[in-house]
């Protein structure tokens, strides 16, 4: 679900239903996952802000500040309960803006990474 609402096939608010229907635990898991995707794209300062704008969420919300720090904080797992959906869909936007541009540029035209060649909901690759 993630790698789909990073590369557009499905909603932000589709990847935010989904999340808000997984336990605690569940969430803390995801969120964990998602900012390992993130260290791993190599989330670059404005990759950070062009994301915050993309969730619609506050900017001066605690995961809008950990991401836009330097370098980023990645604890948002520890944060609380109430805040796994903020963080999320900040997550999940922040991914997907170094996501795209990493596709656009290290993986362009080469790329075998399995989460880069997803195809449409229903459609078969």
């Amino acid at each position: 679900m993630v790698n789909e609402v990073a590369q557009g096939l499905r909603t932000l608010e589709d990847g935010a239903a989904w999340f808000s229907l997984l336990s605690e635990v569940e969430r803390r898991a995801v969120l964990r996952e998602v900012a390992g995707y993130a260290m791993q794209a190599h989330i670059t300062a404005a990759d950070g802000s062009a994301g915050v704008a993309r969730s619609s969420v506050k900017p001066t919300a605690n995961a809008c500040v950990m991401i836009c720090m330097d370098p980023p904080r990645y604890g948002f797992a520890a944060l609380p309960a109430e805040e796994h959906l903020t963080a999320f869909r900040v997550l999940v936007s922040v991914f997907s803006v170094a996501d795209t541009r990493r596709r656009q540029t290290y993986c362009k035209d080469m790329c075998r990474h399995a989460w880069h060649n997803l195809s449409a909901p229903g459609k078969k690759s």
